[in-house]
């Protein structure tokens, strides 16, 4: 999987793994919620996430398509990737219009528990990935 429409493919699916690298070389992965947006994957995750953190140092990563639970999908190639963490409402916005329309009233819920719990959009961030 190296062509462009492979990669963006992966936005078709319910949930990818996210591979970040810690600064001590050890992989971690997280099974997430995947969008898109032009030529670039997005994922939210909270401000202060780990994950958020190791991208700011380490900005490549791997996607692969996963179950809920972060169990590769049996075939599924794994693909090489850079991020980077995107804190601006545009891309908050853009994150918002696109994970509305792929998993609807899901998503609608966990907005709603975030504000009910008094997050704001402003404790996530996106992470803008980029093949590669």
């Amino acid at each position: 999987m190296t062509d462009a429409a492979s990669f963006l493919s992966l936005a078709d699916e319910q949930y990818v793994l996210l591979t970040t690298t810690r600064r001590s070389g050890v992989d971690v992965a997280t099974p997430v919620w995947v969008g898109r947006d032009g030529d670039a994957l997005i994922v939210t995750t909270a401000a202060s996430a780990g994950k958020t953190k190791r991208i700011r140092h380490t900005p490549r990563v791997t996607l692969q398509a996963c179950d809920r639970v972060g169990a590769p999908t049996p075939g599924a190639p794994v693909v090489e990737g850079r991020a980077i963490v995107d804190e601006s409402a545009e891309a908050r916005e853009r994150l918002d219009r696109a994970y509305r329309e792929k998993y609807g009233a899901a998503y609608a819920a966990i907005r709603a528990l975030q504000k009910v719990r008094g997050r704001s959009a402003g404790s996530s961030v996106v992470l803008r990935i980029t093949q590669g």
